[in-house]
């Protein structure tokens, strides 16, 4: 078994309308059985995915807030991995009127077209965080942080080497963490700038594809989608702690 662990974007990915399909949800049940694990790369923010993702505990690990937040269901535990916005960057968004946003443990996010005034806050106010977008969504995070990062953490804590992990996505915030993964696939409704980049595109979109995709991880390893190598040079062995 060479591939041990599944990481997968939320939103445009496993869900579809913010919501799971029974199908996905029947074959992420298939990937835990055979041993391998589960973890969820997500910008969202945890009261609204566990709103939406009544299942979440199916997962081994959540990579929350776009990296910043890690959840582990089977512990009952979180590691916050930043330092929430400063209350000088919230005071100058209400005054210059960006709304709707919502704040997490470490999160801020709208959504556009303000991104040009969040980085014109940003910049007035000398801080060291970057935006990262998601489509439409406008999200921002100390620097240093984003999916591959937060993932980083909890594969190490994880005791799982990085090329033993296939990553899937659909959007911009997605490159960084299936970058960082053995094997990169997008599901169809993918960006095509993501496409480019990735080493497998899926036939279905959304769920569908997650869900051929975990089934060509339970088959053969990806053996027939022609994947026989890791796409960096990252060691097979297991990380140590």
């Amino acid at each position: 078994m060479r591939y041990l662990a599944l990481a997968t974007d939320y939103d445009g990915t496993l869900a579809h309308d913010s919501h799971v399909s029974e199908e996905a949800v029947a074959a992420i049940e298939r990937l835990k059985q055979s041993g391998r694990k589960l973890i969820l790369v997500t910008g969202r923010e945890l009261p609204e995915l566990y709103s939406v993702f009544p299942q979440y505990k199916l997962c081994d690990c959540v990579v929350a807030e776009n990296g910043a937040l890690l959840v582990w269901p089977g512990e009952g535990k979180e590691e916050v991995l930043g330092e929430p916005p400063p209350e000088a960057f919230l005071t100058e968004i209400v005054h210059r009127g960006v709304k709707p946003f919502s704040v997490g443990k470490v999160i801020f996010a709208t959504w556009r077209p303000h991104e040009a005034t969040v980085l014109d806050v940003i910049q007035s106010l000398g801080l060291e965080h970057h935006i990262i977008f998601n489509k439409r969504a406008v999200m921002v995070l100390p620097g240093g942080i984003n999916k591959a990062t937060g993932l980083a953490k909890a594969l190490k804590r994880m005791k799982i080497s990085p090329a033993n992990v296939v990553g899937v996505g659909d959007a911009e915030n997605d490159h960084a963490f299936l970058e960082s993964c053995a094997v990169a696939a997008a599901v169809s409704n993918a960006l095509p700038s993501l496409k480019e980049r990735c080493d497998i595109v899926m036939g279905r979109d959304h769920s569908g594809g997650v869900v051929d995709l975990i089934d060509r991880i339970l088959g053969d390893d990806l053996q027939s989608l022609g994947v026989r190598r890791p796409r960096r040079e990252l060691a097979i062995q297991t990380m140590k702690a």
